[in-house]
């Protein structure tokens, strides 16, 4: 399947606390916990599908610039979201300071 990611409309489901890219009548998702200014990301999935085409990527990155142009701090519990900001750290002033060791980049 070929998908072009710069088409793939991703959405803040918030009622169902998740971010959501239908592609195809896929759903790929990061979901999360909203407590006050803290965003608590829990979980990214994508569909086997929809794997190898970098839409997790593209996810983890809306999600993060979102976080910060609605200045939420980033608790980053999913194991995908963590892994991205080790690999961005451009991202690292959004992440609550307490999980700022666990996501800085070593060395």
């Amino acid at each position: 399947m070929d998908i072009e990611l710069g088409r793939v409309e991703i959405v803040d489901n918030e009622g169902e606390q998740r971010y959501e890219a239908d592609v195809n009548g896929e759903l790929a998702v990061v979901e999360y916990q909203r407590e006050g200014d803290r965003i608590v990301l829990t979980h990214t999935q994508v569909p086997p599908a929809l794997e190898g085409h970098g839409l997790a990527a593209r996810l983890a990155r809306t999600v993060l610039d979102d976080a910060r142009a609605r200045r939420l701090e980033v608790v980053p519990r999913c194991p995908y979201i963590a892994s991205y900001i080790k690999r961005h750290q451009e991202y690292l002033d959004i992440v609550a300071p307490e999980f700022r060791a666990s996501v800085r980049r070593n060395g």
